[in-house]
């Protein structure tokens, strides 16, 4: 049986793809192309796919951002149901707990009105089509506990598992300074999304569907448009082991896709195509609880981004790991970390530091005092987390984000000139739509047939993606991991559905 499809042979001339980047968006669009049996070629400068920015979170509603608008949310709710459907193996199946300070402005209560919208959405959508239940049951998405509750919780011994939803504030009741916090504090279920999973399952279909060439260590050096036809040559600088060198070769492609990530500028530069964007180096931290007890959810700690009192976000891994986030200049975000694109350029210019750390990575010394500061801000909210060790390097990436708002969140694509697109995604639940955006375009071009899909199951759009092996991912993911120099616990799998 051929489940990779052949649908290109309905047009009179085959055409070729090429994309240029491996990170999540440009990996899924390959995905979704060579599934379909149209020529792919991928470029990627990394020895393998998706190595951007640290993921490590669903946003399946948002509910970590206060600050972006409902239709965002409900965008990135469905985004993240569909990405579940795709890769079901990329998912740390717990809930996320919301707690807001109380030095914060904000109101918990005024949380509320946004998860019943959601809570109601993602009814319809499982109303609609079953298979969409992949946030648990729409009944149990988010339930309030008020500080009552938390103290009764707080004297039950610890559970090995959580069987139930009480059982996951267990050591949140626990561990909390409850003084420090107003009421309720609300659990959701917003589940982690695993970075190196994500990765494997893209590097091993991509390596495996025959209708995509994936060009691994290979650099873009340039790229020229055709005034004849508007097709593109791609010359690119990949090493070759055999000579010890770097040999240049050139692809021509009839369509381009831009999937740079926070280098998008470059490439829009080299084709004269002007966009205005943001790009923002951040980092999370690897680190080590060994006195932890019992298996905890995410929580997030809201605050106001950019302060002193930034967002906290403590994130749970197997074996004792967390990753932690702290928005503030200190922690996760940095000092002139954030910038623009000019009249003149379609690319902003990071500092140098941030580039020598793109290329190079961290210095031991910026691991240990920006992981030590991450630890003191967890510290504040969740005391005993004093006794917390750095557990590996930063994850770290830049992150694109067109237009001049840093608090968007749900983006895809955006097309320009002539067979000419770019991804422009900041969340990578917002990959299968960049995805559908491309097909679309490339429909209403005439270089794709109609093809009525709108029947089929999701999945029937990535057949063999979304057949893969749970086994053989995870075993993938951890090789990775140890490979990109950090512990194979972040590539375990996290699955307690309650």
């Amino acid at each position: 049986m051929n489940v990779h499809g052949s649908h290109h042979t309905d047009c009179q001339h085959p055409i070729k793809i090429g994309i240029i980047g491996g990170g999540i968006a440009g990996s899924t669009i390959a995905l979704r192309l060579a599934e379909l049996g149209i020529q792919v070629e991928l470029f990627e400068e990394g020895k393998s796919l998706v190595n951007g920015p640290p993921i490590c979170h669903l946003h399946a509603g948002g509910n970590l951002y206060r600050e972006i608008s409902d239709q965002q949310c409900l965008t990135l709710l469905q985004e993240s149901i569909d990405t579940l459907r795709i890769f079901p193996h990329t998912a740390n199946i717990r809930p996320t707990v919301i707690a807001v300070p109380a030095r914060d402005l904000g109101d918990p209560e005024a949380l509320l009105p946004r998860l019943a919208l959601l809570q109601d959405a993602y009814r319809q959508s499982v109303e609609t089509d079953s298979q969409n239940q992949v946030l648990g049951n729409p009944d149990n998405y988010y339930k309030l506990y008020y500080r009552c509750e938390l103290e009764q919780l707080a004297n039950l011994s610890t559970p090995l598992e959580p069987t139930s939803i009480d059982d996951w504030m267990i050591p949140v009741a626990k561990n909390l300074d409850l003084d420090k916090f107003k009421f309720p504090l609300i659990l959701v279920q917003e589940y982690g999304l695993s970075v190196f999973r994500l990765a494997a399952t893209a590097n091993i279909a991509l390596e495996q569907l025959p209708s995509c060439k994936l060009n691994t260590q290979s650099t873009v050096i340039d790229i020229q448009q055709h005034e004849y036809d508007n097709s593109w040559s791609i010359n690119y600088q990949q090493f070759d082991e055999a000579l010890d060198d770097h040999i240049t070769h050139s692809v021509n492609v009839d369509y381009l896709v831009n999937a740079c990530g926070y280098r998008t500028g470059t490439l829009d530069n080299w084709a004269n195509l002007p966009r205005n964007r943001m790009v923002e180096f951040k980092a999370a931290y690897v680190t080590h609880w060994a006195e932890c007890e019992g298996i905890w959810p995410e929580i997030i700690f809201h605050g106001e981004r950019g302060t002193p009192n930034g967002m906290a976000q403590l994130t749970p891994y197997p074996n004792g790991f967390f990753q932690l986030h702290g928005m503030t200049e200190d922690i996760t975000l940095f000092r002139q970390g954030l910038a623009s694109s000019t009249t003149k350029s379609a690319q902003p210019e990071l500092d140098k530091s941030f580039i020598q750390k793109l290329k190079y990575g961290w210095t031991n010394s910026d691991i240990d005092t920006r992981t030590d500061r991450a630890i003191k801000h967890m510290t504040q909210f969740v005391p005993a987390y004093h006794t917390a060790t750095i557990g590996g390097k930063p994850l770290f990436g830049a992150q694109q984000i067109p237009g001049d708002d840093p608090s968007l969140r749900a983006a895809d694509i955006s097309f320009a000139g002539q067979r000419y697109a770019r991804t422009e995604i900041v969340k990578a639940s917002s990959a299968l739509s960049a995805a559908d955006g491309v097909i679309q375009q490339l429909r209403l071009e005439g270089l794709l047939p109609n093809i009525n899909e709108a029947k089929q199951p999701l999945e029937h759009q990535f057949p063999f993606t979304s057949s893969l092996s749970q086994v053989k991912v995870i075993t993938k993911a951890e090789t990775l991991a140890t490979e990109r120099g950090y512990p194979p616990a972040l590539a375990h799998l996290v699955r307690f559905d309650t």
